[in-house]
């Protein structure tokens, strides 16, 4: 896992200093190492966490003499499979780096490479005879990457932050990215919340010759998958060995590895495979919050991590520690994002990478198996909703502002802008075939908008802050294809969601949780967001520069006063105030520096 970045100029060479800027807003993902590149208008850098080969894997890496020149971010995980494949074709290898594969599946196979490759990654490939640049994202969006526009080209990075240094002058906030963060969590599809600044797309490659950009394509969509008409039991003679494939390949490493445990199905059952494929007991990681009104994971995760033997850590932050680390988590994911558990995640990141580099999560399962309650939302309720709000078959339609906020608190950019903020779950709905069932369409709306645009920032940038490789084997693309392709009646069953899944593994759980439906994982932040600390943000929200520029600062008291009065709304929308005026503080009036671990959140502010 690592950190990447690099610019391309039509006219003009690239500034190897201007790169080295760029790899120092990625240290946290790459602090082993850092690589450069330097030639024909083109910029590549590199910061390293190794994991595998550790003494030779320094990048850029290069091919044919120094025709093919390569950065990654990522793991592929079917190096071993395509070595050999490709030294029996005539490639010869320089190093032990699962990232050197991508070199010579290129020289064999062209940008058709990228169909070759089973992996989390982000890449920039440089092809020197051609003159032709090379990206490409992995298909689930595991790995980020972004591009912006720049004076006389374009600059790339794996994070916002490392764009910076490129832009000219300062950078402007897009307000479609903004309102969409707040009011659906998240800004999502090519939208960031910088403008001239978008995602490269899950699956998706883009390719420039002589610094022209000249096409961009989806190499998988998940469009793609068939149906499959299948028994239970003939799903899992499909599902046992190509888990067991999976399983193998991900526990490749050439250091130790952990897991990050839950009192769920997914994490519970990674543990078991962990355990069963492993020769060693599993390093085991969990957080929660007992004391509070919230279900405390602690105790279930305890009794898993006792059943398979493994060396478990517990984690139990307080209200303070919370909150004093929230704008350590707002500089990691820099492209704002409201999930609560974004804190808790970083602490148990924070603690796990001081003895691993790498820890495995469960994240996937419930899009990829349709494990959440919205999968099993009744027909009638979202056909009411597809009437109140067109275009998505009901499927996320209610969002974080209410009227009032829509009318009163949001400034006229924004307010402008509202009328688009539902449009990236409409585009995925209407990309869907009309023969698919309701239940395919909104998997295929999860997958492409709140999975790689909210649920992976959180895992990748809370770990990576950390220097901390997160693997996540069921958005593996193989079992993403499987689950896919499940009938809709081995996916949910009434309001039993996660049904084969959960089938599947119940000789490695508890009956509580094959059983039980899915509970989730919260954070007590609306509990903990009142008191002395509420006073304090009431007073200091309407005085920021953030605030009174693209709010009407005047509506924060009503926002307090309906919080007060138990509003869960107000909560999450005074959360995002905080958030977005801590972003605003970092990125906006600040030059992008990390803040300290633990910082009094208001007093940063008010500094």
């Amino acid at each position: 896992m690592c950190g990447i970045a690099g610019v391309v100029f039509q006219d003009r060479p690239a500034d190897e200093a201007l790169l080295r800027r760029m790899a120092a807003a990625l240290a946290h993902r790459g602090p082993d190492d850092q690589g450069f590149f330097c030639g024909d208008g083109i910029g590549l850098a590199h910061t390293r966490l190794s994991i595998m080969d550790l003494a030779h894997g320094h990048q850029p890496l290069y091919a044919r003499g120094d025709d093919l020149v390569v950065v990654a971010n990522g793991e592929i995980y079917n190096d071993l499979e395509l070595r050999s494949e490709l030294e029996k074709d005539g490639a010869h290898y320089q190093t032990r780096s699962d990232s050197e594969t991508i070199l010579h599946a290129y020289d064999r196979d062209g940008d058709d490479c990228l169909q070759q490759l089973c992996g989390m990654f982000a890449l920039a490939l440089y092809d020197r005879p051609r003159k032709r640049l090379l990206l490409a994202r992995d298909r689930l969006g595991i790995k980020p990457l972004f591009l912006g526009e720049v004076p006389g080209g374009y600059a790339f990075a794996s994070e916002l932050k490392a764009l910076l240094p490129a832009l000219p002058g300062a950078p402007a906030i897009d307000p479609d990215g903004l309102v969409q963060f707040l009011h659906n969590q998240f800004n999502s599809g090519r939208t960031t919340i910088l403008k001239g600044v978008e995602r490269i797309a899950p699956g998706e490659a883009v390719l420039f010759e002589a610094g022209r950009l000249v096409r961009r394509w989806q190499y998988w969509s998940a469009l793609d998958v068939r149906a499959q008409r299948l028994t239970f039991e003939e799903a899992r003679e499909q599902f046992d060995p190509l888990m067991e494939t999976v399983m193998h390949q991900h526990m490749r490493a050439d250091v130790p590895f952990g897991l990050f445990l839950s009192g769920g199905v997914d994490s519970g059952t990674l543990l078991a495979l962990l355990t069963q494929y492993g020769k060693h007991p599993v390093r085991t990681f969990s957080v929660g919050f007992p004391g509070t009104g919230t279900q405390d994971e602690l105790p279930p995760a305890r009794e898993m991590a006792t059943r398979y033997g493994s060396v478990h850590t517990e984690i139990r932050p307080d209200k303070i520690e919370l909150f004093e680390h929230l704008p350590a988590t707002v500089w990691a994911a820099d492209d704002l994002m409201r999930d609560y558990a974004s804190i808790p995640t970083s602490l148990l990141s924070q603690h796990a990478a001081q003895e691993l580099k790498v820890v495995f999560s469960g994240e996937g399962g419930d899009e990829v198996f349709a494990g959440y309650g919205r999968f099993s939302s009744p027909s009638a309720e979202r056909w009411i909703k597809s009437v109140l709000f067109p275009g998505s078959g009901g499927f996320r339609t209610s969002g974080s502002l209410g009227r009032r906020e829509q009318r009163h608190l949001l400034g006229t950019e924004l307010g402008a802008a509202f009328r688009r903020v539902r449009q990236p779950f409409i585009d995925a709905w209407r990309a869907t075939p009309a023969g698919w069932t309701p239940l395919q369409r909104m998997q295929y709306d999860e997958l492409v908008t709140a999975l790689p645009d909210n649920l992976m920032v959180k895992s990748d940038r809370m770990m990576m802050a950390w220097g901390l490789e997160g693997r996540v084997p069921f958005l593996d693309h193989r079992i993403v294809e499987f689950g896919l392709s499940l009938p809709d009646d081995l996916k949910v069953s009434g309001r039993r969601g996660k049904v084969f899944l959960k089938e599947w593994a119940r000789p490695y759980l508890q009956e509580a949780q094959v059983s039980g439906r899915k509970r989730g994982f919260h954070v007590p932040v609306g509990e903990w967001l009142s008191g002395d600390f509420l006073t304090r943000l009431e007073q200091l929200l309407p005085t920021l520069p953030a605030i009174r520029h693209w709010f009407n600062a005047g509506e924060v008291g009503h926002l307090v006063h309906a919080k007060r009065g138990g509003s869960s709304a107000a909560t999450r929308t005074l959360f995002s105030l905080l958030q977005f005026a801590l972003w605003h503080r970092i990125f906006i009036e600040g030059r992008g520096e990390r803040p300290a671990s633990r910082v009094d959140s208001l007093e940063f502010l008010a500094s």
